[in-house]
């Protein structure tokens, strides 16, 4: 039987972090009932997605995430790479608009990605 998955994200201002993951991802914030917002953890949710939680910790981030997030918005697999190129370097600008950090394109022979980091330095790709 599958599992329900909750993604974890340690940070240090979690209200923040929530807003900014849920316009990345098109994610609800979740109600004041149940997300406390102002203090210790906030969360966002989809119909279709992993509820992401946003805990704060004390320390501070450092060294390269273990794990990353994807955001897929160049199409489904299989898309062809000329399809995919604009739609990427796009939400790149969304997203750095909203305060991302862009950190480097990779534009290899099929491939095609932008990593980024979120507003605590969280690094995360849109392809």
């Amino acid at each position: 039987m599958a599992k329900e998955l909750q993604v974890v994200v340690d940070c240090r201002d979690p209200g923040a972090q929530a807003a900014f993951w849920a316009e990345v991802l098109g994610y609800a914030l979740e109600d004041a009932g149940t997300g406390d917002v102002e203090g210790d953890w906030a969360s966002i949710v989809a119909p279709d997605g992993p509820r992401v939680l946003f805990q704060r910790v004390p320390e501070l981030k450092y060294g390269k995430n273990r794990v990353h997030l994807d955001v897929r918005a160049g199409g489904p697999r299989g898309t062809p790479k000329a399809v995919r190129v604009p739609l990427v370097d796009a939400e790149v600008a969304r997203l750095v608009a909203l305060g991302a950090t862009h950190m480097r394109t990779t534009d290899e022979r099929d491939d095609y990605f932008g990593v980024l980091r979120d507003p605590e330095g969280n690094e995360f790709c849109v392809c």
